[in-house]
């Protein structure tokens, strides 16, 4: 009895759809020999040399295809997929948007046009589509996925994570939507969910560097900086091509005070990918707090492609520190309040160099900032809806000013140029004037979201022992996160935090205040800033990691002449540091009466 006939086609597929690639190409290769005019052959050869990233043979083959036949989805999807893999993507998205016609509830089409769309950088464009994918097969993890990083991609996080969540309940244990849901949730600083959901992923891909490294991220920002260098030496030893790896594990052992070994994990990483804007600004970041401000200055610049930063775009050129000749040039804040505190101290150098000065700032710091010379117009900083600037010629970044000036290190500072409002230095100078003895304002925490405020940061309670000095009376200047410390904290310590600077204006009562002070003693926080810019002595308790504007072996400041700095001898012990301070405290209350 004769066997039927084998539909070559259906042969082809067979094999096509077995992995058998050679043979299946081959078979259709025959196929169209015999019968040139089967579209079905044109489009699947064709959707092979897609699988192998042949694409222009892709684009030629599926082409014929439609020239046979220009009603099919699969086509048009197929074809735009090719085309935007060669960078057509005009094209692509218009045959994209053809498939969609054709097969309006076909996920797979909807997803190819949110990729193209994607390639395009046309984000917004790109998420319609990916939902669209996901409505139509809400099971499509790949679809959930690409969907929860474009909107990673714009910062709609809670979005992302939402979109993760079905990635994952579509396809549990997809190592990738655990990375991404995990990056995503320490994003929002919901670090503990984030580190479990990273250890899952190592577990689940143990020999997958990026497991690792994202793991070892998570870490560091959670202040687990040793199980960080652990995770991230793992990483490297996984991938050791990987200057991404390098890089981050340099800013976990910079983060233990081990600064020789990062740099040599930075400069690894920039021998890897020197074209890496993190490892850049990481090396920039080492160079500063060595003290070569010359050449760390220059390569901070970096940070404007790092994806941490957002790039200010104008259609005025940056300036370069050439004579204004009357021109307005535009400086503006960036980062946070205290570094525009400590770098508005440069408004009036570029002044000197004959132009109109606008300062663009933010909204808090309007009243205090505007004590500051060289400071022509303030304007705010748009945190919504974008405001429209005024004219101006010319443009630079608050903490470019030191590199554009070129600046030494013994250059650094600025005679104090901010000053208090005299009304309010009388109204607290009457206020504080039955408070005798040595008047000392003190600050302790930070803002919770700074990368390394677990470090930089310490409790009240650090202070008790300057309570028993005495002649020594503690004065509250602690502002938002951390003032309920002072609710319980067991000794005695004058309130003014929460009456300071409600209907002044940030920072107006407490510069008035700190005017009327002995001294002021914090952490690395906008208030050292505002007291070493009112010139008023300030100590600043640091940690042995210390932001680089501290430099290194040091105990007093190039920014602030009346400054003074104790560092941790070890990592982590504020101890031994306010026990100096104690002791320092001791002796000036002594000098004092």
């Amino acid at each position: 009895m004769s066997q039927p006939a084998v539909d070559p086609l259906s042969a082809a597929f067979e094999q096509h759809r077995a992995g058998n690639l050679p043979l299946a190409e081959k078979l259709y290769r025959e196929l169209l020999e015999h019968q040139p005019q089967c579209p079905d052959a044109w489009h699947l050869w064709g959707a092979l040399c897609l699988q192998q990233k042949r694409f222009a043979e892709a684009v030629e083959r599926i082409s014929r295809a439609i020239t046979l036949c220009d009603s099919n989805a699969d086509f048009y999807s197929h074809l735009g997929a090719a085309q935007s893999e060669l960078g057509q993507h005009d094209q692509a998205i218009a045959c994209l948007r053809r498939a969609v016609q054709l097969a309006p509830q076909s996920s797979a089409v909807h997803y190819n046009l949110g990729t193209a769309l994607l390639k395009q950088g046309r984000r917004e464009d790109a998420i319609v589509s990916f939902r669209h994918a996901v409505a139509a097969d809400p099971d499509s993890a790949i679809a959930h996925y690409n969907l929860a990083n474009t909107l990673g991609e714009v910062k709609r996080l809670d979005e992302a994570v939402a979109s993760y969540r079905e990635a994952l309940r579509a396809r549990p244990g997809y190592v990738k939507a655990m990375i991404n849901l995990g990056n995503a949730l320490r994003e929002q600083r919901q670090l503990v969910e984030a580190i479990e959901l990273l250890q899952a992923a190592v577990a689940g891909e143990p020999e997958y560097a990026g497991s690792h490294l994202n793991l070892g991220v998570a870490l560091r920002d959670a202040g687990k900086y040793q199980d960080s260098v652990d995770s991230l030496r793992r990483a490297v030893a996984l991938d050791p091509h990987s200057a991404e790896a390098h890089n981050n594990l340099g800013t976990a052992l910079q983060s233990l005070a081990r600064f020789d070994e990062a740099l040599a994990c930075y400069e690894e990483a920039l021998r890897l990918n020197p074209e890496l804007p993190e490892a850049h600004f990481s090396r920039a970041t080492h160079r500063l707090r060595q003290g070569d401000v010359g050449r760390g200055f220059e390569e901070y610049e970096w940070r404007w492609r790092c994806k941490t930063y957002s790039t200010r775009q104008f259609t005025q050129p940056r300036w370069d520190g050439s004579p204004l000749d009357g021109r307005t040039i535009l400086l503006h804040a960036e980062q946070g309040l205290g570094d525009t505190l400590q770098f508005v101290r440069y408004a009036a150098a570029v002044k000197q160099r004959g132009g109109h000065v606008i300062l663009e700032c933010q909204a808090p710091l309007t009243n205090i900032l505007a004590s500051c010379a060289g400071i022509d117009r303030l304007v705010v900083a748009s945190t919504g809806a974008v405001l429209a600037l005024p004219h101006f010629d010319v443009h630079c970044p608050l903490m470019s000013l030191p590199g554009v000036l070129n600046l030494a290190i013994d250059q650094l500072a600025v005679e104090p140029y901010l000053a208090a409002d005299p009304g309010l230095v009388e109204k607290w100078r009457a206020e504080l004037a039955g408070i005798s003895g040595l008047r000392v304002g003190i600050a302790w925490q930070g803002n919770p979201q700074h990368l390394f405020d677990a470090q930089r940061s310490f409790r009240l309670e650090q202070f008790a022992p300057a309570t028993q000095i005495a002649g020594v009376r503690l004065i509250n200047l602690q502002k938002g996160p951390g003032a309920e410390q002072a609710a319980d904290c067991g000794f005695e310590l004058l309130g003014l935090g929460p009456r300071l600077d409600e209907t002044t204006g940030a920072f107006m009562d407490t510069a008035a205040v700190m005017r009327n002070l002995d001294l002021v003693i914090t952490s690395d926080t906008a208030v050292a800033h505002l007291a070493g810019a009112l010139g008023v002595p300030v100590w600043v308790a640091l940690s042995a990691h210390g932001d680089w504007r501290w430099f290194v072996g040091r105990d007093d400041s190039p920014w602030y002449p009346t400054m003074r700095l104790f560092r941790q001898r070890q990592l982590g012990d504020w101890h031994e540091v306010f026990a100096r301070i104690t002791t320092e405290l001791r002796a000036l209350a002594a000098r004092a009466t």
